[in-house]
């Protein structure tokens, strides 16, 4: 093999599915040690065409070469065979089971009759030394951080003898610690001379650790680049097609009276421990509150108590002066409380119902969607039409089922399905984790237009960012307090870090 051969070279490659050329003719070369970005919006077709590599799909039309050599992929052990590894953007992994089963499952190492368990954690323990993933090969899967599961994954292609990594959106579910460890986890991966397809849409990330750029647009290549020549407003614009603004234009806020106040309020995690520990905050009409803060310090019991979907210890949780702590979620919803939750498959939609159901989860039981206990399909089929146009959701058909739609895509259904309900609360939890450019400021529109019609809008997000941009307010919450508030245009990073740390010392002031 020659050295300017590609390791892996696409060439015409075609997916159709029904309504829709998932790829059109892709082709795309990548080189020994080189980091290749795919770029693209949420359905753009980037996962489909990283599925076909990885022998989850076949080609309608085109071809694949591994070192310069003809191969047909139509299985993942094929794949696997021809060293190419993927880490998926939703984890396959076996909860209970250790990290060495996870890494071993489906090709167990014996000992005469015997699995050889040590033998197996000793390889993995050494792949994870080499490439400074620091695992512990003997850990629980439901007993680690996101990171962490994420590095099985990748420990899980490198155990298999890959040397062609896929990652598809890696970064999505990580903190920005564990976004940095990940860069630094890639290149030792193209340093040890291994190469990397990376799916993403996050241009900060493409400009910081890829070496070459293509950008797909509605399942076709539009340009390859080398990131040294681009910048992050010419990709941007060759991805959705037209100028995008990073800053969210938006005027001052017009705060009114509080919607929500949250007192004193005590609630237990999962695991019985205190999640919060008597969290005050409060949202006005017309405002965005932002909450700023290190995955696992309240956020999500916060959320669930907030909703209904989590029990409340103690405290007060008033909307509108109306006290709904432990409350169902139907009566929480029907007070004025929507809800954009952080996990769209678990808690935003039924995967396996059509657009159309999903479009009435919450009021299929009112008129016109039901009358004396029917259902009028006619009046379903109206409302979800109406919104998947309002909202720009891309989908065949109203009677697609929701799995098949891109999380772009799924995420927008949500937030049409929840803005639509008129509320006087909005909960947006990582609305826009996932998302591409085009659909994030699309998103963080809706907010700031909810915001302007004196809604209160309270923010949740991870993407330090989106807090700064899109607040009016920012509290910091550090182990289930609010520790601090600041105002978005008196901060910085920096500062918010130390108060997402827990240093008060930052000029936070404590909110009482």
């Amino acid at each position: 093999m020659n050295a300017a051969t590609p390791v892996v070279e696409l060439k015409g490659i075609t997916k159709r599915f029904p309504g829709v050329v998932a790829n059109d003719s892709i082709s795309l070369k990548l080189y020994k040690g080189e980091i290749h970005a795919l770029l693209g919006e949420n359905g753009a077709g980037k996962s489909t065409l990283m599925n076909i590599v990885f022998g989850l799909y076949q080609p309608d039309e085109g071809s694949i070469e591994i070192n310069g050599q003809p191969v047909i992929i139509d299985n993942p052990n094929k794949a696997i065979d021809l060293g190419i590894g993927m880490v998926h953007q939703h984890f396959k992994l076996v909860e209970p089971f250790t990290v060495t089963e996870n890494i071993i499952l489906g090709m167990e190492p014996k000992k005469g009759l015997n699995l050889d368990h040590k033998t197996a954690a000793a390889r993995i323990q050494e792949l994870s030394e080499q490439y400074g993933l620091r695992v512990d090969p003997y850990a629980k899967i439901h007993d680690i951080s996101v990171g962490m599961q994420q590095r099985v994954e990748i420990l899980k292609t490198l155990y298999r003898g890959a040397d062609i990594l896929i990652f598809d959106e890696p970064t999505a579910v990580l903190t920005p610690q564990e976004i940095t460890e990940l860069m630094e986890i890639m290149r030792k991966l193209v340093a040890e001379g291994k190469s990397i397809i990376l799916i993403t849409h996050k241009l900060k990330e493409i400009m910081h650790i890829s070496d070459t750029v293509t950008i797909i647009r509605r399942g076709k290549v539009i340009d390859t680049v080398k990131t040294s020549e681009a910048s992050p407003s010419i990709l941007a614009e060759k991805m959705v097609g037209r100028n995008v603004t990073f800053k969210v234009d938006k005027r001052s806020a017009t705060p009114g009276a509080p919607v929500l106040e949250v007192r004193d309020l005590f609630v237990k995690n999962k695991d019985g421990a205190m999640a919060l520990n008597g969290l005050n905050l409060n949202v006005k009409a017309g405002e965005i509150l932002g909450i700023a803060g290190v995955d696992g310090n309240g956020q999500s019991e916060l959320i669930e108590a907030l909703t209904g979907l989590g029990k409340v210890e103690s405290g007060s949780i008033l909307l509108n002066g109306k006290e709904l702590a432990n409350a169902s979620p139907r009566r929480i919803s029907e007070s004025g409380v929507a809800h954009i939750p952080e996990d769209r498959h678990k808690h935003g939609l039924v995967l396996d119902f059509s657009m159309s159901e999903n479009m009435v989860l919450e009021t299929y039981y009112k008129e016109p969607y039901s009358k004396g206990g029917f259902l009028n399909y006619k009046a379903i089929k109206e409302q979800a039409q109406k919104l998947i146009n309002a909202f720009d959701v891309r989908t065949p058909s109203i009677e697609t089922k929701a799995r098949s739609l891109s999380g772009g895509n799924q995420q927008k259904a949500i937030i049409a399905r929840e803005i639509d309900k008129n509320p006087d609360l909005l909960i947006a939890a990582q609305p826009t984790r996932g998302l591409d450019v085009g659909a994030i400021e699309f998103v963080q529109t809706q907010l700031i237009a909810q915001r302007d019609q004196g809604k209160a809008v309270l923010l949740i997000s991870f993407e330090l960012d989106e807090i700064i941009n899109v607040s009016d307010r920012i509290a910091v919450i550090y182990e289930g307090e609010i520790v601090g508030e600041v105002l978005p245009e008196e901060t910085n990073d920096q500062e918010l870090g130390l108060m997402m740390a827990g240093s008060t010392a930052a000029g936070g002031v404590k909110h009482e």
